[in-house]
């Protein structure tokens, strides 16, 4: 999202491409959360797998934690039958009222699409889901996923091409948007069995464990937050690339492309679901592709 240009660095930013061509070891920038013998490093790669089976599943998170910037990394997902299965790319900070930044995939029958699913936490409150197909074979090579984070929003890409937005409306309905909590980042897989694969219809079947993920090339360009001190995030940011005017709102060409993935490959959206929502919530007029 949007050209990078030259960096000025600030107090404010600091500049991480982890695993990268001649940068340190994944264990210096992440952690084990849970089951560490599942989560397999390989720094000459560049990268790490993780695994499923049936006693666990596993998950890491960044050591630092960050207040806007820029997410990446390249994912090769599950291949074969991942039925029941999900593996996930997000930021969370902690606590009841968390804020979280969500890429989910949703394992799948053999042959079958696998589903992007993305989700927003603000103060505590989500139920801000979305569903895509994806329309590549997330299993076959590595693929970009990406968050950008800024002041104005928040945009989900997929090799470039947006797939979400999501607007700080904070004037008009406060506490709707991600803006005070530091968040790390964090990768998992986990069995999901009662929902992940048409709502639960499908098991998991644990005759193909262990289940892999592989994630490479992370690239975390953001603010990083020191004892819990965010002053350093919210005070002369501007400079900082990922605030910059392209970067607040998609241009035309990005949001043709936006609106041409809803059209084509989107399986749900909250904002149009009069099941749970008689009337749409408010965020959902501002975030209309």
């Amino acid at each position: 999202m949007g050209m990078r240009g030259s960096r000025i660095l600030l107090g404010s930013l600091v500049l991480v491409l982890l695993l990268g061509q001649s940068l340190a070891a994944f264990s210096d920038h992440f952690t084990a959360v849970w089951t560490p013998e599942h989560i397999l490093p390989d720094d000459a790669s560049n990268g790490v797998k993780i695994i499923l089976n049936q006693n666990a599943g596993a998950q890491f998170a960044s050591i630092d934690s960050f207040l806007y910037g820029s997410f990446t990394v390249k994912l090769k997902l599950i291949a074969g039958d991942s039925a029941g299965t999900v593996c996930s790319f997000y930021l969370t900070s902690n606590g009841a009222n968390h804020d979280e930044i969500d890429f989910e995939f949703l394992g799948n029958e053999t042959g079958q699409p696998y589903v992007l699913h993305t989700n927003l936490f603000a103060n505590g409150v989500g139920s801000r889901e979305q569903r895509i197909f994806l329309w590549f074979d997330p299993t076959a090579d590595f693929h970009t996923y990406s968050v950008v984070w800024n002041h104005h929003q928040i945009t989900w890409s997929v090799d470039d091409t947006p797939i979400r937005v999501y607007k700080n409306i904070e004037d008009k309905l406060p506490n709707s948007y991600p803006k005070a909590q530091s968040m790390v980042v964090a990768a998992s897989i986990f069995d999901a069995s009662s929902w992940a694969t048409r709502g639960g219809a499908v098991p998991t079947n644990w005759a193909n464990a262990p289940f892999e993920v592989n994630y490479k090339d992370f690239s975390l360009e953001a603010c990083t937050v020191r004892n819990n001190d965010i002053s350093a995030c919210t005070s002369n940011y501007q400079a900082n690339w990922w605030e910059s005017a392209e970067n607040q709102a998609l241009n035309s060409a990005q949001a043709s492309a936006l609106r041409n993935v809803h059209q084509k490959y989107m399986v749900y959206d909250y904002c149009k679901d009069q099941t749970r929502y008689s009337t749409p919530p408010t965020e959902c007029a501002y975030n209309a592709v």
